[in-house]
């Protein structure tokens, strides 16, 4: 098993039942310097992160088998749409090392659907995490669309 960070739709907890049987939810927690953004594909737009110093990302931390990151590594376009990195998660004054994936920096600013942003605010609930983070990255993201730059 090892940690998977999660910081999007698999945040949801039935997504993750679906797509990952052998996950284990352990907890809550942040990636400290990291931004949360979205970015595009002729899919639509995804969620991802970025360093930013002075931001935070809340994030989900699920113990995953070798059959379950495959199954992610699937659904992530690994190795071409997304990456992965170990990552540093805080939390609960306890610093765990996990996998993220994070998509190629090549991809332009793009607009999520309402329906992606509804099955990520549920992860949010089901993790407990702050929705107002979820909210600001919509309006920076916005922003960044328009062109004009975001404060921070």
């Amino acid at each position: 098993m090892k940690y998977y960070i999660a910081y999007g739709s698999n945040l949801n907890k039935a997504q993750m039942a679906y797509r990952c049987p052998d996950a284990v939810y352990v907890g809550n927690g942040y990636l400290k310097g990291w931004e949360l953004v979205y970015r595009g594909s002729k899919t639509g737009a995804y969620a991802t992160i970025r360093q930013k110093h002075g931001k935070i990302v809340p994030i989900g931390l699920w113990a995953i088998s070798s059959r379950d990151e495959a199954s992610l590594d699937c659904y992530e376009g690994y190795p071409i749409f997304y990456k992965k990195k170990a990552l540093r998660v805080h939390g609960n004054d306890t610093v765990d090392i996990g996998m993220a994936y994070i998509m190629d920096e090549n991809r332009k600013v793009g607009r999520p659907s309402e329906h992606y942003i509804d099955v990520v605010y549920e992860g949010y609930m089901d993790c407990d995490l702050n929705g107002h983070f979820l909210l600001e990255s919509l309006r920076t993201n916005q922003q960044e669309m328009s062109g004009k730059k975001g404060r921070g």
